[in-house]
């Protein structure tokens, strides 16, 4: 099914990669000077709620008057809803600094599940880390108590995370290998939807009980190509321009997943004037949409019962 009517907002600033909603219906996103937003639900009203200093990504509600957010740059951090000062978290876990910090889901008892996305490439090279396949993103855990472990490892790019309603397992988005996988208490792995036609990036659980998933662009044949060349190869087209390498197409989509892997929810289509959709919050019937591209966010209303 394609996009309905989708209404953009624009932002003063570029790239608002993630959308948090608050009880309110207000909107938290951050945008790539380290800016934190706060936009009003008709876009009316902007508010700067403070600066992270780097860039930052993933968003979640943390208690009932923080934010938080995994910044690519800075580590995992918090800032208060109503604006001020950011606090550090966590720059590093397990013995290795942050590469990636990239997205996360907060349990009701506090505990935050984030990605490291990779060990390798940082967000002014993300593209790369799809290219060279280096399985190394991670899933952290941070418990109450400040303490950090690895909950477990060797992601194909580790990017959204999620807990559905009653918190039994964590679904990580791997961006490099099309698919949602699931982790269970007991450190097993298994698959929620695999084989997706595009590249997963954030994923939330909406007050529908669904686990959104973002495709940021559908699959790019010539990246499949690239993969499979010699490594030689492949770091010279690493080199390139960023013109000439295999790029996002417009196309975008946005699934609405049950925690037992059914499609129960697809959106398909290009929206214009907005590309890159990588951030996503189903909030009572309204689906808001960041972009790592665009100076804007974005939002549609579901239709009651359509797939």
């Amino acid at each position: 099914m394609q996009f309905g009517k989708v209404t953009v907002v624009p932002v003063n600033g570029h790239g608002p990669e993630d959308v948090v909603v608050d009880a309110d219906g207000q909107v938290y996103t951050g945008v790539d000077d380290g800016r934190i937003l706060r936009v009003a639900p008709d876009g009316s009203r902007i508010d700067v709620l403070g600066d992270t200093g780097g860039r930052p990504l993933g968003l979640e509600l943390y208690g009932d008057n923080e934010l938080l957010i995994c910044d690519a740059r800075a580590g995992l951090l918090t800032m208060p809803l109503a604006g001020g000062p950011v606090t550090t978290l966590a720059t590093s876990a397990v013995g290795l600094d942050f590469v990636f910090c990239n997205n996360a889901a907060v349990a009701a008892d506090g505990t935050v599940y984030f990605t490291d996305s990779s060990r390798r490439f940082g967000i002014d090279n993300w593209r790369d880390d799809l290219i060279e396949q280096t399985n190394s993103g991670r899933l952290l855990r941070r418990t109450p108590d400040g303490s950090i472990d690895l909950v477990a490892d060797g992601f194909h790019f580790a990017n959204g995370v999620a807990l559905p309603p009653d918190e039994s397992f964590v679904a990580v988005a791997e961006t490099g290998a099309y698919r949602v996988t699931r982790i269970w208490p007991d450190g097993r792995r298994d698959t929620l939807v695999d084989n997706l036609p595009g590249f997963p990036d954030n994923i939330a659980t909406g007050t529908d009980g669904l686990i959104w998933v973002t495709l940021a662009s559908l699959r790019v044949p010539a990246l499949e190509v690239v993969r499979r060349l010699p490594t030689p190869i492949r770091a010279a087209i690493r080199r390139l321009p960023a013109n000439l390498r295999p790029s996002p197409g417009r196309e975008v989509g946005a699934l609405g997943i049950t925690t037992d892997g059914q499609v129960e929810r697809e959106l398909r289509s290009e929206i214009p004037s907005f590309h890159m959709l990588v951030g996503i919050r189903e909030h009572h019937g309204r689906l808001w949409f960041g972009s790592l591209e665009e100076n804007a966010i974005a939002f549609t209303e579901l239709a009651s019962g359509s797939r």
